[in-house]
């Protein structure tokens, strides 16, 4: 075991779950294998704790560097903030020059709210929507955080949430006189979201969504929500944590041609600083002086001058263009080597944040054994790739040559008719939400 491994086990001794978000869990990607903590990290490069060095041709810090890591426009504009301090009795003046900012790139919003996590970001969006319609109900599609409002769809049906996002996820802890309060729908899935405002006609306070994740709207499904969300008064909330900053500067929904009432922004939108942002119309976004939403470290600066840095950036390289040509690139690349090697895949995703799975027997055991190997060839890799601008044509080339020695070497397998599970080093990678035990 190298110190990244040796220091995991220490962690699952001293954290619950062994880190702070479960797409980090080292038993998500190459269980007692993957490096699990890094040193130092690069464009799109990192060096793990015992001075190994890989391109990161996964998640990209989750979705957050889409500039790449230690980008060093943005981290000198937090450096800058850093010297003349981050925090004080008084405000910071980035605060209004960030939400003039927003505002500008989505003419649609007028004011602007602010926290450090998409999580918290899109419970204060939630908040602000219940208080502004006196209603209670949400109906949502995808995945929005771990609060209370969302895990609480789980509270009236154990599973609700597996379709949505993980099997497994148990509401404990959340208040069961929430059971009722958030109901689930499907993204594309215009005849179960009309039977749920059926359900509840005049009781829902927001719908949420996610504008893009996977796939991109079909027969008008966001136009058709934005009508009756309009037409029945409910507060339409799009989730651009994950989506933002992929398409276009800014929101998907300005590429999709569909304005929300709120939006919710973080992840990319600082390459990494904590920064969360709430952009919506005045007549909701003023309900949140009706209900307490206030919280010291919402005021510091540094998330707010990465922002900035981040969006000032972003435009002056149209970055979007790249990411999009790098991932099509990607998917492309899948495809074909999967052609080449008679090896059954799925690819999609929009292009910046691209996925493939693998269409066989056994599609776990060849999803770990492809991050176990891709590992050998020096890259962290799973069968997901979030593009960044840091990502340059030799990293592509580089990844897809290894990739095609790894479909080579699982065709191989496959056609022997030998297990791939006994070609792993360690066990099959977890594919839910999974507790952990030291």
């Amino acid at each position: 075991m190298g110190r990244g491994q040796e220091l995991y086990k220490r962690a699952k001794g001293l954290i619950p779950g062994g880190t702070q978000l479960l797409s980090k869990r080292p038993e998500m990607f190459l269980p007692d294998f993957w490096p699990s903590y890094y040193e130092r990290a690069s464009g799109c490069h990192v060096w793990d704790m015992d001075g190994r060095e890989y391109t990161d041709m996964s998640y990209m810090g989750i979705g957050s560097n889409v500039l790449g890591y230690c980008d060093p426009d943005v981290d000198a504009a937090v450096v800058r903030v850093i010297q003349k301090g981050n925090m004080c009795t008084l405000n910071c003046h980035e605060e209004v020059e960030l939400a003039e900012r927003m505002c500008a790139i989505h003419p649609w919003a007028e004011m602007v709210r602010y926290a450090k996590s998409g999580g918290e970001a899109m419970s204060i969006a939630v908040r602000i929507a219940r208080a502004a319609t006196g209603r209670d109900i949400v109906l949502f599609s995808g995945y929005h955080g771990w609060h209370d409002w969302y895990l609480s769809a789980n509270l009236e049906s154990p599973d609700t949430l597996s379709g949505v996002h993980l099997a497994g996820l148990e509401p404990n802890g959340v208040p069961k006189q929430l059971s009722g309060s958030s109901y689930v729908f499907h993204y594309n899935d215009f005849e179960k979201f009309s039977l749920l405002l059926d359900r509840f006609d005049g009781k829902i306070a927001a719908v949420v969504m996610e504008p893009i994740r996977s796939d991109y709207p079909a027969d008008s499904f966001l136009q058709k929500i934005r009508d009756i969300a309009t037409k029945n008064s409910i507060v339409m909330i799009f989730d651009e944590i994950s989506s933002g900053m992929r398409l276009c500067l800014g929101g998907a929904h300005l590429a999709l041609g569909v304005e929300p009432d709120i939006a919710v922004f973080a992840k990319a939108v600082s390459n990494g600083y904590p920064q969360g942002i709430i952009i919506g119309m005045r007549e909701f976004m003023e309900a949140a002086q009706t209900s307490f939403i206030s919280s010291t470290n919402w005021t510091e600066r540094i998330g707010l001058a990465a922002a900035l840095a981040t969006l000032e950036k972003y435009e002056k390289e149209t970055a979007h263009i790249k990411l999009n040509e790098i991932g099509k690139a990607i998917q492309d690349g899948w495809a074909a080597l999967a052609k080449k090697h008679g090896i059954g895949i799925h690819v999609g995703g929009i292009n910046p944040l691209s996925h493939f799975s693998f269409d066989a027997a056994e599609p776990m055991a060849l999803k770990t054994y492809f991050t176990q190997e891709m590992l050998e060839e020096g890259f962290l890799a799973s069968t997901a790739f979030y593009a960044s601008y840091a990502h340059e044509g030799s990293d592509i080339s580089a990844y897809i040559a290894a990739c095609d020695r790894v479909f080579e070497k699982i065709a191989a397998i496959v056609k022997s008719g030998e297990s791939i599970a006994k070609k792993l080093n360690g066990p099959v990678c977890h594919s839910g939400f999974y507790r952990l035990t030291k």
